[in-house]
């Protein structure tokens, strides 16, 4: 009865740079999301699931395309979203990342990734699951599983269409197999973290 999880940052959007909150595919993009449907085309997934905004959806679009047998289903608990805001014993250097969000949308935040925390980490079964989400959902999920401070998803990142897999085992917590792969990604497709790593 062994879980695994694969946990896919959605393709890089057009114009992202220029602060677009939700846009389509760049070439660039639709190239990543080829890239991983290839990286997984072998894996017997038994569900898979995406968030509803455009740029994972069509990541997902491109990714049935070539493994035919995928069938996802959107979840609005995968929602691009901030999973805290400012928390006890976070370094004082995050302050000013949160000065830009009003208390309702960390509210928010916080309340969906507790669902999708019950909703995708809470339960056991043998299988193979597929989740293309956003890079804060990933990082809270791998926080979660590594047991780290709350608000210790901040720093964690997933390139565009980086593999991060999760696994739980009969009677073990959930373990953190892989982290932002990019094997299948050549390096002008590595796109989405900071510069500082990319460089």
């Amino acid at each position: 009865m062994t879980r695994t999880l694969y946990l896919v940052r959605h393709g890089e959007q057009v114009d992202a740079e220029h602060g677009i909150p939700d846009g389509s595919l760049s070439p660039r993009g639709e190239r990543q999301a080829k890239a991983i449907a290839e990286r997984l085309s072998g894996i017997p997934f038994n569900a898979a699931w995406h968030s509803p905004l455009r740029r994972a959806e069509e990541t997902v679009r491109v990714m049935t395309d070539m493994m035919p047998s995928l069938e996802s289903q959107p979840s609005s608990l995968l929602l691009d979203c901030l999973p805290t805001g400012r928390v006890d014993g976070m370094p004082e250097v995050y302050n000013s990342y949160f000065d830009s969000y009003t208390e309702d949308e960390i509210d928010a935040g916080r309340a969906q990734m507790e669902d999708a925390t019950a909703e995708f980490l809470g339960h056991q079964g043998d299988q193979h699951e597929l989740i293309v989400t956003h890079n804060f959902v990933i990082a809270w999920f791998v926080r979660e599983v590594m047991d780290a401070p709350e608000w210790r998803w901040l720093g964690i990142n997933q390139a565009n269409c980086g593999l991060t897999i999760i696994q739980q085992r009969p009677g073990r917590p959930w373990s953190l197999l892989v982290h932002n792969d990019l094997s299948h990604l050549p390096v002008e497709l590595r796109t989405g973290l900071p510069e500082a790593i990319l460089g």
